[in-house]
């Protein structure tokens, strides 16, 4: 891929304006009368606007490889998925406003329900109420461990925060979450050596929040995901000398466009709230980043007929968008979560671009299929930035 190192110089500013429209988990299979979700939706508009566009699909990290949402958001954003590996403690504490210090190391942490058994019956604890787990981390943080401090924070619904602050962490220790139900959550080991303080430590954390949870229903144990340190980028203005606003209503992705140096806009919790605040600050950025997120939640919950809902919610907006003028609009997801994987899952993502600069191709819808013969064939997300670069005349010619 081209680093940031090499656009930066080849970048001119300019008062063009690029829309990146992501619908987490956009991408699916066929589940219903032969079709996706995408395929399924009534979608006029982005039908339209492929019609008037290009389409092809992107691939977030690899062939065969099923990302997280930090990598696929990384490479959207133009930076290498392999080497930008963020974990998602630090993707939720920064995305709730912590001040996470060189040195601290974060951990995303799931509220979940466990059996007598101590198996996991449920990954998320029914999507608990962020009330409700708000409650819970002001039990946790009550823990004491020895040596160093303890923040336990809540995120959204039944996601919440632990950061570790004292001498001598690392973070190169493996997740508790098994990504199953009818088993245990894995042990907490470390895999590197420099890590087995920051392993100790949360061992002693979960054995302690185990104690304190085991009267709750249905949160009555927590896993503990993508322990992070503390996270260092080229910004949005160093690497594309992008002005970039951020809209979205989940805090880990706040906590990505934050780490990327994008300024988070407030915003309501419905999509048209999202859309609402895009005309608002219109003119004060050059970039917006608008995060659609229930999209993943019902791919997640094998939920066709709501990720189908949302969709046609976001098409129905679109006018909106493209009343604006943006000089380039991209319509993609970070990655595919079909409804009958009930996962993120490998499988490329529709995308669609739309300017005035663009190509159109001979497609007349937004859908899987339909992005599998467009023009802009299958490539790697992190080039999407190069390309709403291009169309919106920010690179300079290359060479003589």
């Amino acid at each position: 891929m081209i680093s940031a190192e090499f656009v930066g110089p080849h970048v001119v500013e300019n008062e063009k304006k690029i829309v990146m429209l992501i619908m987490d988990g956009l991408g699916g299979l066929p589940a219903k009368d032969g079709k996706t979700a995408l395929e399924y939706a009534k979608t006029p508009n982005l039908d339209a606007l492929a019609a008037d566009g290009a389409v092809g699909l992107i691939q977030p990290v690899g062939p065969g490889v099923a990302p997280g949402s930090g990598p696929a958001h990384f490479a959207l954003f133009g930076y290498d998925p392999i080497t930008t590996d963020i974990g998602r403690g630090a993707l939720a504490a920064t995305g709730i406003g912590f001040d996470l210090k060189q040195g601290d190391v974060a951990a995303r942490i799931n509220f979940c329900t466990v059996d007598e058994n101590g198996a996991v019956t449920d990954r998320r604890a029914g999507r608990i109420a962020t009330e409700l787990n708000a409650k819970l981390c002001e039990k946790l943080g009550g823990i004491s461990l020895e040596g160093v401090e303890l923040f336990v924070r809540p995120v959204k619904d039944h996601r919440a925060v632990v950061v570790f602050r004292g001498p001598g962490l690392e973070a190169e220790v493996c997740d508790t979450d098994p990504q199953d139900i009818g088993v245990p959550p894995h042990p907490v080991t470390a895999t590197e050596p420099g890590s087995e303080r920051t392993a100790e430590l949360a061992r002693a954390f979960l054995a302690q929040a185990a104690e304190r949870l085991k009267t709750e229903h249905p949160a009555n144990m927590i896993l503990l995901r993508g322990f992070a340190p503390h996270p260092v980028l080229p910004s949005f203005e160093q690497a594309y000398k992008l002005k970039a606003a951020a809209i979205a209503v989940y805090p880990d992705y706040k906590g990505m466009a934050r780490i990327c140096g994008m300024d988070i806009r407030e915003t309501g919790t419905e999509e048209a709230d999202e859309i609402a605040t895009l005309e608002k600050d219109w003119n004060d950025f050059d970039f917006f980043y608008v995060h659609i997120k229930k999209t993943d939640s019902y791919g997640e919950d094998g939920n066709f007929d709501g990720k189908v809902h949302v969709i046609e919610v976001v098409d129905e907006l679109m006018p909106r968008i493209t009343a604006l003028k943006p000089d380039f609009l991209i319509v993609t997801g970070d990655h595919s979560t079909p409804a009958l994987y009930k996962a993120h899952s490998w499988h490329p993502v529709p995308v669609l671009t739309w300017g005035p600069w663009v190509r159109p191709d001979t497609a007349t819808s937004f859908g899987e299929r339909a992005c599998e013969a467009g023009a802009l064939g299958l490539f790697p997300s992190s080039e999407l930035m190069m390309m709403a670069l291009g169309h919106t005349q920010k690179l300079v010619k290359y060479g003589a």
